[in-house]
């Protein structure tokens, strides 16, 4: 009698084990009875909230799927606009389960497929909105309409998974690297061109500032030399007049001085020799001193 009361009350625990399972905080849970989701009489799926839930014991299986708001960043993809550019596009998209019956049958109940699965019908409307934009309308204006248009055909889509998609945003928008690489070379090669042309213009008028430089020390150059002979010629004249007055006045006693000089300046040096005649000019007076 023991034994079977043993025996009950361990079926007892088992059951009542079997029959209640906990869904966190965050989360949400179906149950799956004979692999198919139970349902509500108004065949919607029943949806349990956090907390303590009950089930059918034993041939229930409970499947819990997160229940906020998740964050599709994955890497960045190429597209093409309308005048057949490509683009290297960086997005993310806000999703969020609203349809958990849908979510498990369509999606597998997996975050990773139903994001793949996200992420393609994203990209599609992504890759509609660039095809029909040009890059400057991209860039400059209507980044903000492609957005919500994106926003628009992906929730559209996204229905059938069983997922509301809250918000898609692009974050960046770059050119492929060899793109960007072509068109830093064509900026280099312009700025290059532009550099020279300014350099050639600068070289120019540095040429023509020099040359008027030039041309105006020659003509500063020539002007003094020509004052110089100018005052020079006055000065000689003006020596000259004072010579020939001063012979004027006394000729021999200028003759006298201008011997004196002469010996001066040839005689100053003790080795040097002189070979003249004894009758010579040039010592008339020495010679009528010596006769004194």
């Amino acid at each position: 009698m023991k034994n079977f009361s043993l025996v009950l009350l361990l079926a007892a625990v088992v059951l009542s084990f079997s029959s209640v399972f906990v869904v966190p905080e965050g989360q949400k849970a179906i149950v799956m009875l004979f692999s198919k989701v139970q349902k509500d009489s108004d065949d919607q799926a029943i949806v349990y909230s956090p907390g303590l839930q009950f089930k059918v014991p034993f041939f229930s299986q409970v499947r819990r799927i997160d229940a906020r708001i998740q964050t599709l960043d994955g890497t960045p993809d190429r597209f093409v606009t309308s005048e057949k550019k490509d683009l290297i596009v960086d997005s993310y998209v806000k999703w969020r389960v609203n349809d958990f019956s849908a979510f498990y049958l369509r999606a597998r109940g997996d975050k990773q497929y139903a994001e793949a699965l996200l992420k393609q019908k994203v990209n599609n409307g992504l890759r509609t909105n660039f095809g029909s934009r040009t890059i400057r309308e991209i860039v400059s204006g209507e980044r903000s309409e492609l957005m919500e248009e994106a926003l628009v055909q992906a929730s559209e889509s996204a229905q059938e998974l069983g997922i509301e998609v809250l918000d898609v945003r692009v974050k960046q928008i770059n050119l492929p690297s060899e793109v960007s690489s072509s068109i830093y070379q064509r900026m280099r090669a312009e700025r290059t061109a532009v550099a020279k042309e300014h350099r050639s213009e600068g070289q120019e008028k540095a040429e023509t500032i020099r040359a008027e430089i030039d041309r105006r020390v020659t003509v500063m150059l020539a002007d003094a030399e020509r004052n110089a002979r100018t005052v020079r010629g006055e000065g000689d004249a003006q020596a000259a007049a004072i010579y020939a007055d001063a012979y004027n006045k006394d000729a021999e006693f200028f003759g006298f001085v201008r011997s004196l000089e002469a010996y001066k300046k040839t005689f100053k040096d003790k080795q040097d020799v002189m070979v003249l005649s004894p009758d010579s000019d040039f010592f008339r007076y020495m010679k009528g001193a010596a006769v004194q």
